[in-house]
């Protein structure tokens, strides 16, 4: 085995990064309120299981929730009841003049990231269980709850979530 020396190595490495380096610099930027409008361009769906389901296309969906976000930090309905195996249509409605979003998880990893925005409030993030929605715009989400259990969605932009701008799903499981 021949040893490399430091600056070489060094070297390589970069090389070797040069073209993600490249990508990253001539990309659109993307920042809340960007992905997931209607309207847009949609990416291919990214589809990792997550322990509240998996995401699906909109075109999968049998059923379309709206679910309406307002200013006095609430959601409309608070409250969605899914059976295991449903694939919905999240459409997120921003009845608001602020930028709200919907995100789709558990409790712990909704507080998790809540305190990781207050910690860095212009984090970009765009998941397949999520949607930021501009004052009067909608956004969608695809998901097939694939999971029983109780679950949550929230708005983590800082101060939307402590305002309890939050609601519940009840994932029932098939009989």
């Amino acid at each position: 085995m021949t040893h490399t020396p430091p600056t070489r190595r060094r070297f390589h490495q970069w090389l070797a990064l040069a073209p993600l380096a490249a990508w990253l610099a001539h990309r659109p930027a993307s920042a809340h309120g960007e992905r997931h409008e209607s309207g847009t361009a949609a990416a291919p769906v990214v589809k990792e299981q997550k322990p509240w389901g998996i995401a699906a296309e909109l075109t999968e969906a049998r059923r379309t929730v709206d679910i309406r976000m307002m200013d006095n930090m609430r959601f409309t309905p608070s409250h969605l009841d899914v059976l295991e195996g449903e694939t919905l249509r999240l459409r997120a409605v921003n009845r608001g003049k602020l930028l709200h979003e919907i995100v789709i998880g558990t409790r712990e990893e909704l507080q998790a990231h809540a305190e990781l925005m207050k910690k860095h409030p212009g984090m970009e993030h765009d998941e397949p269980y999520m949607a930021h929605v501009a004052a009067g715009k909608t956004g969608d989400i695809g998901w097939t709850f694939n999971r029983a259990g109780d679950f949550e969605f929230a708005c983590l932009i800082p101060g939307h979530f402590e305002a309890g701008m939050r609601g519940t799903i009840r994932v029932r499981p098939r009989a």
